[in-house]
């Protein structure tokens, strides 16, 4: 079996958490459909769509700057995972699923970051 790049690890990992975060989303209250579900799974969807952005930049500095965002966005919806355990929309068993890869992503996505 082939060994899958550092690259591709994290790309699949982001991949993963995006499908886990809609997967998680789908149980919250109707009300909450335009609020923190929306803002949530835009939240997970961008920390890979502006990884993979930033691949196809072809300088270091526009690279860079879409990991940033993809960091950012990470740490957005950490803190809606978490505020949606406080709101009683996820069990702590979900959060801690989904905080553990999260900040397996973080390490891997700030150890790219930093070696730019």
């Amino acid at each position: 079996m082939e060994q899958k790049t550092y690259h591709e690890e994290l790309k699949s990992k982001m991949d993963e958490y995006a499908h886990l975060v809609y997967g998680l989303t789908r149980s919250f209250p109707k009300k909450e459909l335009y609020g923190i579900t929306s803002q949530l799974r835009r939240s997970s969807l961008s920390v890979i769509l502006n990884y993979i952005e930033g691949y196809a930049r072809e300088t270091d500095k526009a690279h860079r700057n879409f990991l940033m965002i993809s960091y950012g966005s990470l740490k957005e919806s950490k803190y809606l995972l978490n505020f949606s355990v406080k709101e009683g929309y996820l069990s702590k068993e979900e959060y801690q699923k989904s905080l553990i890869l999260a900040e397996d992503i973080g390490a891997m996505l700030w150890g790219t970051i930093k070696n730019l």
